[in-house]
């Protein structure tokens, strides 16, 4: 069995509000393989951008257990976390956004080496900026532009760039394309891909795409109300999905040929409010197939088969 990067145990993060507290991730649990990208699904707000920044540090959960390369690292003082950063790091939704205005593009990619030492003298460093860009695919003649000066392609190649400056292992893919145009995107998924196979890395892939992410995942997770509702590899998810809300989402994704339709499944209802989530099953208001037992009791993730689990009353 492949060892395992990271593994998240029922974990937590509350948000205190002035209307009460906010469940963004409530008892989320799954592992990450070494070498392996799972996609986390989801639509707006359901709390899987927030799960990534928990997985980080980036913000502190509320509970649970954060496994790195078998270390919990929510017990790590300052130091032990600064090092354990140079191997797990992010890309950003917004390239633009995520990038200094300020710095030009070799300052940029230059910044986290230059911030963790890891270089003596600035020609190492130079050298090592330059290696990067040729990695993602930046011509040498960028290095003293500024990002807006650059289209949002090339921006997001910065960003990778900069996130595999300190040669990580694990990287948390935060809607990396979704900001960019439909060719663009094609290109920087090709890009992801090729660097996980040359430089051996791990993905979180966080998306609200399905297309996208059955293009890039070994494993999907779907995300619903800060509670993953199934996890399985991404011929299961898409071929045999098991969650009503999961059947839901499916239905949605367009398909570009004439001759395949597919029943739409149109959800009823508005979402819950994180603040007062239902107290059974987060999906009872909105599911076809909702009972009481719905309603009271809150299904844990049950193996219907090997690798793909879902959670519901009626998965058997």
């Amino acid at each position: 069995m492949t060892e395992n990067i990271l593994e998240a145990k029922h974990l937590k993060k509350y948000f205190q509000t002035p209307g009460g507290l906010l469940h963004a991730v409530d008892d989320v649990s799954f592992s990450i393989r070494r070498g392996e990208t799972l996609g986390l699904v989801g639509e707006s707000g359901c709390g899987k951008s927030t799960t990534g920044r928990v997985l980080l540090r980036l913000i502190e959960a509320t509970e649970g257990e954060i496994l790195f390369e078998g270390r919990d690292i929510r017990k790590l003082g300052k130091q032990q976390m600064r090092e354990t950063r140079r191997r797990m790091q992010i890309v950003f939704q917004d390239p633009y956004s995520s990038l200094d205005p300020r710095f030009n593009i070799f300052e940029c990619i230059e910044e986290p080496l230059r911030v963790n030492k890891v270089f003596k003298s600035r020609k190492e460093r130079e050298e090592r900026v330059f290696e990067l860009m040729e990695l993602v695919g930046l011509a040498p003649r960028l290095v003293n532009a500024y990002p807006h000066e650059l289209d949002g392609g090339r921006r997001q190649r910065v960003g990778v760039a900069r996130a595999l400056a300190l040669n990580p292992g694990f990287l948390v893919l935060d809607e990396p394309v979704s900001a960019l145009d439909v060719s663009i995107q094609a290109q920087v998924l090709n890009l992801m891909e090729d660097l996980q196979e040359r430089l051996n890395l791990t993905y979180l892939f966080i998306s609200h795409d399905l297309s996208v992410v059955k293009h890039i995942s070994d494993r999907i997770a779907v995300m619903y109300l800060g509670v993953v509702v199934e996890i399985g590899g991404y011929r299961e998810i898409f071929e045999n999905p098991l969650h009503p809300y999961t059947k839901a989402l499916l239905s949605s994704v367009p398909i570009p040929r004439i001759d395949v339709r597919r029943e739409r499944i149109l959800l009823e209802g508005d979402v819950p409010s994180p603040v007062d989530p239902p107290a059974g099953c987060r999906f009872c208001q909105r599911c076809p197939r909702a009972a009481e037992i719905c309603r009271t009791q809150p299904p844990p993730l049950r193996h219907a088969e090997e690798g793909h689990a879902a959670a519901c009353h009626f998965i058997t």
